[in-house]
């Protein structure tokens, strides 16, 4: 393939297209359907949701969100275990997400067929302030890999906390990761190999993907974030400039 290929549209139907093993890593961020401790927190967009009251220029808003717990665990379910099918054998996986989705997100890679194999940390120098409470200054990358995963000396050994902050100048989605976070995290799939992002987004787990001498396919729903995505992917390599299912 050549260095990248972007896929758009629903990530299931897409995921069911792909061959059996061609992939030799997952990384993603798929919407975490959370907000508040009732479902019409939940329910907001996730401008209201997830971007900071001082941030003038809100981003395109982006669907799936809004799921409640069974329904967001059931679906995690159906696009993990077809990922399974996608990955070779002993491919890690890594996948985003917040406090309030990490119980859910720890049994939802068990139940579509993944090795768990624990869980990274964001530290996220900057943070909502909570006054009288702790401030949920992480995220968290639960992590595994399909069957037996043997060491891997060339890899060498990957942090398991990540302090990195996040720029406005970099973010390109409500709930885009930094590019220097997802080229660290990039680094766990072999060198030259294919990592595949379900939801990309606005292409960030791409754009890290391929400047650590990564392959990528990338899927997304959202055109406007595909063409987002895209014009990144570009101004790093023009190889696969015009190859966009």
């Amino acid at each position: 393939m050549t260095r990248f290929v972007i896929h758009v549209g629903e990530a299931l139907g897409i995921l069911r297209t792909l061959p059996d093993e061609s992939v030799d890593a997952i990384i993603t961020d798929p919407p975490y359907s959370s907000g508040g401790a009732f479902r019409s927190d939940r329910m907001g967009t996730p401008n209201q949701k997830y971007t900071q009251s001082r941030v003038k220029n809100l981003r395109p808003e982006f669907s799936g969100d809004n799921r409640d717990q069974r329904a967001f665990a059931y679906w995690c379910s159906l696009w993990l275990s077809e990922c399974l099918r996608i990955a070779k054998p002993s491919a890690p996986i890594v996948c985003f997400t917040d406090w309030r989705q990490l119980p859910t997100a720890t049994d939802a890679i068990q139940v579509g067929g993944w090795v768990w194999r624990g869980i990274a940390v964001w530290d996220k120098p900057i943070a909502r302030p909570a006054l009288g409470r702790f401030v949920n200054s992480a995220e968290y990358m639960v992590w595994g890999s399909n069957g037996p995963m043997p060491r891997r000396p060339e890899i060498g050994n990957l942090p398991g906390t990540y302090r990195v902050s996040q720029k406005q100048s970099d973010k390109f989605h409500v709930t885009g990761k930094p590019t220097e976070l997802m080229r660290y995290v990039s680094r766990i799939c072999r060198e030259d190999g294919v990592v595949l992002d379900p939801f990309m987004g606005s292409g960030s787990t791409g754009v890290g993907a391929l400047l650590e001498g990564r392959r990528f396919i990338g899927i997304d729903r959202s055109s406007v974030y595909a063409d987002i995505a895209r014009q990144r992917l570009q101004s790093i390599t023009s190889a696969g400039a015009e190859n966009v299912a």
